[in-house]
């Protein structure tokens, strides 16, 4: 078994809010935003800010109480790098003084990344090549965004997390993975890297450095895929609802949480809801919203928690973990 033994996030200082979207979009008002989403504010990186500079920050907040030399793996997780070459996790070891005889590596994946992440912490561990491993999710989505897409300024901030994974003792709880790729073109950016031919939708998208969100189809997935996924999850780990203390889901958008909490009969004090004044962090929500529930007191030794990661890919991931 492994264990999450500390988190940590950065927030960025400059924060956008409903009642800035309403003064840019007159038509719209601050409360129909709050009430569509759930979000009151998000924290935008600065022009000059990236993944990396928010990675250190959220890192170094962890090193304040736990020994940088015990790190001997990097697993960063991001759609924002720092270069297409070299790797940012390589970068960040440097920036955070950490030794040279430790792993480090990027993967690409969004609203899944922290459960996929500690899948393959859990690999590492099980491997015997890593025993502390630091997890770090860090997006800055908003650079992706055109400045007059409100659907997508209201709903997505940036962010970063870091979290250390070391081996504990007790029930070895298993992941459920999945990959649907014919989804790929519901939430993109389809320039910047090296494919070329690809068409525009001229009523949707503005322009193709920026990101492209069908929100309907990736609602439908959702709703498709995901509450079978705990269900999933709940089987191969030989568990109930019952069992289950706090189901912690990537924090998407209100609306789209309460209908997932409907559908799978998640009682809604076991439901936790956490990104009025964040926004969708991507792969950042779900360390967030555990670092304030541990904050809050909400969570207690020997709670079992479900988390479960969603979207862009489109690619979903849940497993359980016990505090």
């Amino acid at each position: 078994m492994m264990k999450i033994s500390k988190i940590e996030y950065y927030l960025p200082q400059q924060v956008l809010t409903n009642e800035d979207l309403e003064k840019l979009f007159p038509e719209w008002s601050s409360e129909r935003i709050q009430e569509k989403v759930g979000i009151s504010q998000r924290h935008i990186s600065s022009d000059s800010e990236t993944v990396l500079d928010m990675a250190v920050q959220s890192s170094e907040k962890i090193f304040e109480n736990y020994d940088r030399n015990k790190v001997d793996f990097i697993l960063f997780c991001t759609q924002s790098p720092e270069y297409f070459l070299p790797t940012t996790a390589c970068i960040l070891q440097d920036r955070l003084g950490l030794r040279k005889n430790v792993g480090a590596i990027d993967f690409n994946l969004g609203c899944s990344g922290f459960v996929y992440g500690l899948a393959f912490a859990k690999g590492l561990i099980a491997a015997g090549i890593a025993k502390s491993i630091l997890l770090v999710t860090s997006e800055t989505y908003s650079k992706h965004i055109h400045p007059d897409d409100k659907g997508n300024r209201s709903i997505f901030g940036d962010a970063s997390a870091s979290a250390i994974i070391e081996k504990a003792e007790g029930n070895d709880y298993q992941f459920c993975l999945g990959t649907d790729g014919s989804g790929a073109e519901n939430l993109i950016v389809k320039q910047g890297a090296f494919k070329k031919d690809f068409e525009l939708n001229p009523e949707h998208e503005f322009s193709p450095e920026n990101i492209y969100m069908n929100g309907p189809e990736i609602f439908n997935f959702t709703i498709e895929n995901i509450p079978g996924l705990v269900k999933e999850t709940l089987e191969v780990n030989g568990m109930t609802m019952d069992d289950i203390d706090h189901f912690v889901f990537h924090q998407a958008n209100s609306f789209m949480l309460n209908y997932l909490r409907k559908k799978t009969k998640i009682p809604a004090e076991k439901f936790y809801i956490d990104m009025e004044k964040t926004g969708n962090t991507v792969s950042a929500t779900i360390p967030i919203a555990l670092k304030n529930m541990m904050d809050k007191g909400m969570l207690k030794a020997g709670d079992k928690v479900l988390m479960a990661g969603f979207g862009v890919g489109y690619s979903w991931g849940a497993t359980i973990m016990e505090i």
